[in-house]
């Protein structure tokens, strides 16, 4: 513990790389990244990596309390993106796993303690938890990020603060969770019940492994439910330590079932799980797709989805070009590009647009990429060999479609799955970089002559979307139009808990975060019961 601490310290005496989009504005403003970032080729960070200050402990699956194998002994490895080297063999679970995990979440949910708790009970354990993570936010953080790429920054500074915050916030709800007494047409008396609605199944995604954990269980368990999660293949390895964690603060055996596995496997068999009650699942809108199909063949399960997106990022004529132009920056290139909500349309007034992307160039140029463990670096490796793939071809693509390759366009260095922050120019609605989610570092840069919204809206997506400008008119006028889940104004990616997250069209139904995600796990009940001579209705 406390060398992995004085490695961290070490690693965070620097304060020029980012750990959120808030964050790295502030250095923006102050002037401090681009003292570090001058005369840095970005090439130059590509180096032996920086070993982890953490062991990795805990590789099997978790199933009614205990670590144990999965029942085929089957295991896969999970690969630091740096090198592509294995990192750890973890536990590959299967149909017959799900099936023990959904056994053990049935059993903790109809004979356990946990739903019978109170509320405050749980908002207990839910706040030993997040104690827990604080006390453990080194270990934490250098996991998520040797699994993932992601600076190491981002994940101590940010992210896994974060999630204890999100416990912490689902801990209140816990016991402020209730019904109404609603009135009747006819001499009766109404009771409308919000009870947990059972074994909630759910399906996490790479790009934030622990931020979607806390999206998904802290809900669910606030509510009373029991759980069976699985893990992105590509990033198992934090949400199984720090749910080790959630029993050491308190959780009864089976409320929490982890899964490590793979999609056609572990995850079909959750989506399809006939005494599964409810799905949650964060990924691609295809693998959506085969999600709500499965729930919908099995038991008709009611499923909650966040899915891909192609958001907008409007630069009106009247704003800020410095500020404009890190602020898109940020909405683009966090996190590798590797973001949901990215703002990956960057549409700019034509007044302006010349300026802007001579700006937006020297800004990606500046950009240091590189081993996440490095003092500085602001862009790590890419997930894994295939996503590193699919984004070459996407620039590959955006080249032989006519737009322009403003910067970047290439791979870094001949080992991991680093790639240089990519700008196009001259990017028309109809290419492919424009219409799809690319979820890498391109930013597609389109110049807006007219009819912004209905451009902005002509996708298939309706995530989220950015709006910088000057004028509260042209804000209000563009985020009542904009189809689309969240609409920033002068800022990009502002999360909290209590904010809702979700989307529009094929980005999703349901929202994460907030009161609203509280309903995704509660059924209601009506209970009626006669009255006699009642002295008032």
């Amino acid at each position: 513990m406390a060398a992995a601490r004085r490695i961290a310290s070490s690693l965070l005496a620097c304060s020029s790389s980012y750990s959120s989009p808030a964050l790295v504005l502030s250095l923006l403003r102050q002037g401090s990244a681009s003292r570090v970032l001058r005369g840095v080729s970005t090439a130059s960070l590509i180096e032996e990596p920086i070993h982890p200050p953490v062991q990795v402990n805990y590789t099997q699956l978790l199933i009614n309390g205990d670590f144990v194998d999965s029942a085929s002994g089957k295991t896969f490895p999970t690969l630091d993106p740096r090198t592509g080297e294995v990192i750890a063999h973890v536990a590959e679970g299967d149909a017959e796993d799900i099936n023990r995990a959904v056994i053990a979440a049935r059993k903790a949910f109809d004979e356990g303690p946990w739903p019978k708790m109170t509320g405050y009970e749980r908002s207990c354990i839910l706040n030993r938890f997040a104690d827990l993570i604080e006390k453990h936010n080194d270990e934490i953080a250098a996991l998520e990020s040797w699994d993932s790429g992601k600076p190491y920054q981002q994940s101590y500074r940010s992210e896994i603060p974060t999630v204890a915050r999100l416990m912490r916030y689902y801990a209140g709800w816990a016991d402020k969770i209730h019904g109404l007494i609603v009135p009747a047409d006819s001499q009766h008396h109404v009771q409308v019940l919000h009870e947990p609605i059972g074994v909630a199944g759910q399906i996490i995604p790479w790009n934030f492994p622990l931020l979607m954990y806390a999206w998904k269980i802290g809900p669910a368990l606030a509510c009373g439910n029991t759980i069976v999660l699985k893990t992105a293949e590509q990033t198992p390895l934090s949400a199984l330590y720090v749910s080790k964690l959630l029993l050491e603060a308190g959780l009864p055996a089976g409320v929490l079932n982890v899964i490590s596995g793979f999609g056609p496997t572990a995850g079909a068999a959750i989506a399809s799980h006939m005494d599964v009650d409810k799905l949650a699942f964060t990924g691609s809108t295809d693998t959506g797709k085969i999600v709500l199909e499965l729930s919908a063949k099995s038991n008709l399960k009611p499923v909650t989805l966040e899915l891909g997106g192609k958001s907008p990022m409007i630069i009106m004529d009247d704003a800020d070009i410095d500020r404009a132009v890190a602020l898109a920056h940020v909405a683009l290139f966090f996190n590798q590009g590797q973001c949901c909500s990215a703002g990956s349309r960057t549409f700019v007034h034509e007044r302006i647009y010349d300026e802007f992307v001579e700006k937006a160039k020297a800004r990606a140029l500046k950009r240091i990429v590189g081993d996440p463990f490095k003092k500085g670096v602001e862009q790590g490796p890419q997930i894994d060999e295939e996503q590193f793939s699919k984004i070459l071809r996407y620039i590959k693509s955006g080249i032989d479609s006519g737009a322009t390759l403003v910067t970047g366009g290439d791979r870094i260095g001949n080992k991991g799955y680093y790639i240089q922050p990519t700008i196009f120019s001259d990017v028309q609605d109809e290419m492919k970089i424009a219409q799809d989610e690319i979820f890498g570092p391109v930013q597609s840069i389109l110049k807006d002559l007219n009819e912004v919204i209905r451009r902005a809206n002509a996708s298939r997506y309706g995530l989220a979307a950015g709006v910088v400008t000057k004028n509260i008119d042209t804000a209000n006028t563009l985020m009542r139009a904009l189809r689309a889940g969240s609409v920033w104004i002068n800022c990009f990616d502002v999360a909290g808990a209590a904010i809702p997250f979700g989307g529009y069209k094929m980005s999703g139904h349901g929202r994460e975060r907030g009161i609203d995600s509280l309903m995704n796990y509660l059924q209601v009940k009506a209970v009626v019961t006669p009255l006699k001579n009642p002295a008032w209705l």
